[in-house]
């Protein structure tokens, strides 16, 4: 009951930081529509301002917040920013038609609410999440968490739970039928004490995650945990598929659940969305980094002969090759050189096996250590956007000697074109292993939508201003 109360009172301290913070971003709003607005528009209407008149509108956020189920959905980080997104837009679609069914248009700033609306969308979401931690540090909100199981699944778990703060869940134990260690955790026996350990630990949520056990007592488990705990999370046999846009689909006689998984790439509205995003971006990013390629090229051609940019075959989209440009990082005779590295280290061989690239590089020059330190090299691949060979965001552009690695997985990664980022570059890039960057791609494919992309995007810029795992 304590422990209810406490998650209940973490809800109402967040509601009303949520109705502070919508009231502070508010009169940042009213500053810029009175002193910034008006020099970049000119002829506006005269506005006079009063909060009594506005303050209806709070309640309709605070509204569609709960009904979004922001006060009670354990969201991770991105996702939780992507909901508080859709439900400002809602709440600013409900607020103007609001004002148009009530012919009070003309009483109100739409120029303000219109602003408002933006700032919250970019503001609300940094700062509120901020304060969501600041309440699980005092370990209000949080949920605590009992584990069934001590294979893989529950490694897995365990390292999503601690990777993923914005969950607010806390790891009390964890629960099997041998004794143990998994990860810095001690496994408590037997699973049929469960009952025991939830009132003694207070715990919110079981998640089972229960290998090698049959249907039947899987079955038998969950239905004798259910009516103990708040919440039973399951964590089924299988991985690999699509996760994004799944739901659950139901048939009441037959007693029976079916997971629904979509093919986001079927919609062709979609699609056409992310290539029209595509361009439009390529087109303003070429217009501003096209003085910053022409002195890269200059630099290159000063420090070392040849040409300063190169095109090298690709797989592209549905399997056909393309020449995908990059700025020259090697000696002219890198082929030569690298065939003389592997021959002579054993060491140099088995890195390039494993991961197709060297860490310390011998054929890579001096400027091309520093251009791809910062990603600076794939500068020249805007030309492929802007030609439909690549896109800003997606697989990775596979080498056609590639092709024997990763012709299973072929028909799910080529898909989409290949991106000048991805998701392997913002989930370690060249730190993880060759096999762990074509199963990253599959994914990305499997769960591909445009808000993803905007992610990775955001990612990129903070992993190439980080360096994380530039080589």
């Amino acid at each position: 009951m304590l422990s209810k109360l406490r998650i209940y009172f973490g809800y109402i301290i967040l509601l009303i930081s949520d109705l502070i913070l919508l009231i502070f971003i508010f009169y940042i709003s009213v500053i810029f529509r009175i002193s910034i607005i008006p020099y970049i528009f000119k002829n506006l209407p005269q506005f006079k301002f009063e909060l009594n008149q506005y303050f209806w509108i709070f309640p309709i956020f605070i509204i569609v917040f709960i009904y979004e189920g922001l006060y009670s959905k354990r969201l991770s980080f991105w996702d939780e920013i992507r909901l508080l997104i859709k439900a400002i837009f809602i709440s600013f679609v409900i607020i103007i038609f609001t004002l148009f069914i009530t012919k009070k248009g003309v009483e109100f700033s739409r120029i303000l609410i219109t602003t408002y609306s933006i700032i919250l969308a970019i503001i609300f979401p940094i700062i509120r999440l901020s304060i969501k931690r600041m309440i699980y540090s005092l370990g209000i909100m949080t949920r605590r968490v009992l584990i069934i199981g001590s294979g893989e699944k529950a490694k897995k778990i365990i390292k999503a739970i601690e990777s993923e703060k914005n969950l607010g869940y806390v790891i009390a134990g964890i629960i099997d039928d041998k004794k143990g260690k998994l990860l810095n955790y001690k496994i408590h026996p037997p699973i049929n004490k469960i009952e025991r350990y939830i009132k003694a630990s207070q715990i919110n949520d079981v998640i089972v995650a229960k290998e090698e056990t049959s249907t039947c007592e899987i079955e038998k488990l969950i239905n004798y945990i259910q009516h103990k705990a708040q919440n039973t999370i399951y964590i089924p046999d299988i991985s690999g598929i699509a996760v994004s846009g799944t739901d659950i689909r139901y048939f009441f006689q037959e007693q029976t659940i079916a997971i629904e998984i979509k093919n986001n790439l079927s919609n062709p509205v979609t699609y056409l969305t992310k290539r029209t995003i595509d361009y439009i971006l390529a087109i303003i990013l070429f217009i501003l980094i096209i003085p910053l390629i022409l002195i890269i090229g200059i630099i290159i051609k000063l420090s070392d002969k040849g040409p300063a940019i190169y095109s090298h075959k690709r797989i592209g989209k549905n399997g056909k090759e393309f020449n995908c440009y990059k700025f020259r990082t090697m000696y002219i005779d890198a082929d030569k050189r690298l065939k003389e590295i592997l021959e002579k280290d054993p060491l140099k061989r088995e890195e390039w096996q494993k991961y197709w690239k060297l860490k310390d590089d011998p054929r890579v020059t001096k400027i091309g250590k520093f251009l791809r330190k910062t990603s600076l090299d794939e500068l020249p691949q805007i030309f492929n956007v802007l030609k439909g060979e690549m896109s800003l965001v997606g697989p990775r552009p596979y080498l056609p000697r590639e092709w024997d690695y990763i012709k299973d997985e072929s028909p799910i990664i080529h898909a989409l074109p290949p991106g000048i980022t991805g998701l392997w570059q913002v989930s370690g890039r060249n730190n993880n292993d060759y096999n762990y960057r074509i199963t990253m791609d599959a994914w990305y494919v499997k769960n591909w939508n445009l808000w993803l992309d905007i992610v990775i995007l955001i990612k990129t810029i903070k992993a190439v201003m980080k360096r994380e795992g530039a080589c």
